[in-house]
């Protein structure tokens, strides 16, 4: 099984509205999750009276966009390839994709993007394979070649981040030879011979003068 099955119904929850239960209390919106209930998103108070000793994880928002702490998903699904930023000093991953225009390879290349996930062409931070847990799910679906069990794939991503840092790298060092064999070829010889000619000698035009000598004195 590579993918637990409360994941799909955490992807596909609504979080962050207000609790049925507790409108008339503070702190009553709906971001916490049940991983045994596999439920809706309930609020603070449904999580004391309701799931007490149930596994439950909190959502968060950044930029109107739902993740979670990497400390409590990490303990219960394997997120390697998934890339994680930190905010409000505290390591995060984004659930679900964002929505943002997809930028094909020669503009990426062009505007200095080195990453990109594999299924929404985001660009990333680093050497990672998907954007989000969702992202990370239908790669999954595609190819089978990752997992969200945990410890189950930790060394293939290690080799598969490794292979991508030096894929840019080797890129990278092949657009810079390319650029400058271009240059060269560009310059005529004649610019060639001027730029390598040697600049002329600088001569200071303050001289220093000569001790002067009294004149004899008559006899």
């Amino acid at each position: 099984m590579m993918v637990p099955p409360w994941l799909e119904s955490l992807l596909s929850t609504a979080f962050f509205t207000i609790c049925p239960r507790h409108r008339d209390t503070p702190r009553n919106e709906c971001n916490m999750y049940c991983l045994d209930c596999m439920d809706d998103a309930f609020c603070f108070y449904c999580r004391s009276s309701r799931h007490k000793d149930h596994h439950v994880i909190q959502i968060r928002r950044s930029s109107y966009h739902d993740v979670v702490r990497v400390a409590e998903i990490q303990k219960v699904l394997d997120i390697s390839g998934v890339q994680t930023y930190v905010i409000n000093s505290a390591r995060v991953l984004f659930l679900n994709e964002r929505p943002q225009p997809k930028i094909s390879s020669s503009s990426s290349s062009s505007k200095g993007v080195s990453y990109l996930c594999e299924i929404c062409s985001r660009s990333l931070l680093d050497p990672f394979r998907f954007c989000s847990l969702g992202c990370k799910l239908v790669g999954i679906r595609k190819k089978g070649d990752t997992s969200f069990v945990v410890g189950s794939n930790k060394k293939n991503e290690e080799e598969a981040m490794k292979q991508r840092r030096e894929g840019i790298t080797a890129t990278r060092l092949a657009s810079k030879q390319q650029g400058d064999d271009e240059e060269l070829r560009e310059r005529s010889p004649q610019e060639m011979y001027t730029s390598s000619a040697s600049t002329p000698p600088h001569f200071n035009s303050r001289r220093r003068k000569g001790i002067p000598h009294r004149a004899p004195f008559p006899s």
